[in-house]
């Protein structure tokens, strides 16, 4: 057993681009004696808590490291034999990221929690794309929405978003895209522009435009699949000009 008081703190590592951590969770990195990573954090960032004992716990579609169960079972483990766990997860943990689940389990066994938040990827990864969820003229909220439940469907609020005029942000829903178009078009939104972002912010991305009426044909055309983010709105045709998109775009051009 550590002398050292048991302490969990839930770490967001933001959106994929290594810059975009707080300089809050990279001292808390700096002061681990564990830390529990997932699949989509950078792992360049595992760096900054260089004398901590790393541990795998991530998930991908079809294949888990560990089972949820097992994880808080881990962070409690660790707290009480190393000390202070870090549970770095992607985006902001309190966002479909179950940071909460896992700061009421250990809680119950009287071990300090703590939270760090981070850039969620639901609005970094479209504004890297000059997306603007909000706009002037185009829209004056969002949704942002899971595309797979614990039971594995669809979210019900997609339909309900569908009826509105809001831009609708889906993560994980790469899988439920043909449900997610035809949702859109039973409410005759063919036209409503949709972009699709995968592995966003990082030197992998690839970014997919079209309508309700085109985005499979796409998604298919350029090969795109999960980890990607979902963006349907008015606002994705109303992308800001910036100056990392028009490099890309040269780039390409010259290629």
């Amino acid at each position: 057993m550590s002398s050292k008081t048991p302490k969990l703190t839930v770490v967001g590592a933001g959106p994929g681009d290594p810059d975009l951590i707080t300089l809050k969770a990279i001292k808390v990195l700096e002061s681990a004696d564990v830390v529990l990573y997932d699949a989509l954090i950078n792992e360049s960032l595992l760096e900054y808590a260089s004398n901590a004992e790393k541990i795998f716990v991530g998930k991908r579609k079809g294949c888990y490291a560990y089972q949820q169960e097992q994880i808080n079972e881990l962070i409690v483990s660790r707290a009480k034999s190393s000390g202070h766990v870090v549970r770095l997860k992607g985006g902001d943990p309190f966002i479909f990221g179950r940071g909460a689940e896992e700061i009421d389990y250990v809680q119950q066994f009287s071990i300090e929690t703590n939270m760090v938040p981070g850039i969620s990827s639901s609005l970094a990864v479209p504004a890297y794309q000059g997306i603007p969820l909000t706009k002037r003229g185009s829209s004056e909220s969002f949704w942002v929405i899971t595309g797979t439940t614990k039971s594995h469907k669809l979210s019900q609020d997609v339909c309900l978003a569908a009826k509105s005029n809001a831009t609708v942000v889906i993560l994980m829903g790469m899988s439920k895209l043909n449900e997610i178009v035809s949702i859109f078009a039973a409410e005759n939104k063919q036209d409503i522009p949709v972009a699709v972002i995968q592995n966003g912010t990082t030197e992998n991305e690839k970014f997919g435009y079209g309508s309700i009426q085109t985005i499979e044909q796409v998604v298919l055309e350029k090969k795109m699949s999960s980890p990607a983010i979902i963006v349907i709105g008015e606002v994705v045709e109303r992308r800001a000009k910036l100056a990392t998109i028009c490099q890309e775009v040269t780039e390409e051009i010259v290629s």
